[in-house]
């Protein structure tokens, strides 16, 4: 095998990759599909960080939070990822990958609290560590959690999973089924056209500090490796 191009790096994982074709929840298939993917890249001396959002679940009780105040329904989208990340560990921990939880906000009984430098230690010793709860705070999105954990703990990229999509398109798939995929793009670009990579306090993060995104279909199981060979795949953001 190739040496890998990168040492450690911070996946990002929507909520609905984990769903599969259920309506909301998590697919037992789907996770284990996940944490394949991360052994073998431990298994290559890859350290991997993960951030996980929340979309299938929280989709699921969005009617409770119609009318909420908008801080309130965030924490419910934080304690929500802890549920993803739980599930995540699990699967990892039976593919025989060491795992930890870091929770941003206090559930001592099944996450330790988010400690930089923990984190960082347990990468050293090959074990996966999962972010969860965001970054503990209402307003900003899982995307800027990624950033920012990502940023913390000095992976050299952010690998962005999106489902069922290549990568950036030129336009909304569902407004213009032909748009053209993007190959590489720089993120004040990303951020000036308005396009889906990440929210604009993610990408400027990123921008700000020169953190390459790559941004692929989760959907084919061979992609991860390939952007860790150094294969081009999907889109490339980068300042």
């Amino acid at each position: 095998m190739p040496e890998p191009k990168f040492r450690r790096v911070l996946l990002k994982l929507s909520g609905e990759a984990l769903q599969g074709d259920q309506d909301y929840g998590v697919d037992p298939e789907c996770v284990d599909a996940v944490a394949r993917q991360v052994t073998e890249l431990i298994e290559r001396d890859v350290e991997v960080a993960i951030v996980v959002g929340a979309g299938n679940i929280y989709r699921g009780v969005m009617g409770a939070a119609a009318g909420m105040d908008r801080a309130t329904a965030d924490y419910m989208g934080m304690i929500a990822t802890v549920l993803n990340a739980i599930a995540l560990q699990d699967a990892l921990e039976r593919q025989g990958t060491h795992t930890r939880v870091l929770s941003a906000i206090a559930m001592s009984e099944v996450a330790e609290p988010y400690i930089r430098r923990r984190a960082m230690r347990h990468l050293e010793k090959k074990r996966c560590v999962i972010f969860a709860a965001g970054t503990g705070n209402p307003f900003f999105t899982t995307d800027t959690a990624a950033a920012l954990r990502a940023l913390e703990i000095h992976a050299e990229a952010i690998l962005m999973a999106k489902n069922g999509v290549d990568g950036v398109l030129e336009a909304d798939p569902a407004e213009v089924p032909d748009a053209k995929l993007i190959e590489q793009i720089s993120h004040h670009e990303a951020i000036s056209r308005g396009l889906r990579v990440m929210d604009v306090t993610a990408l400027s993060l990123c921008m700000d500090n020169r953190l390459p995104i790559y941004v692929f279909n989760m959907n084919d199981e061979q992609n991860i490796a390939r952007i860790i060979d150094g294969e081009r795949v999907g889109t490339v953001v980068s300042t």
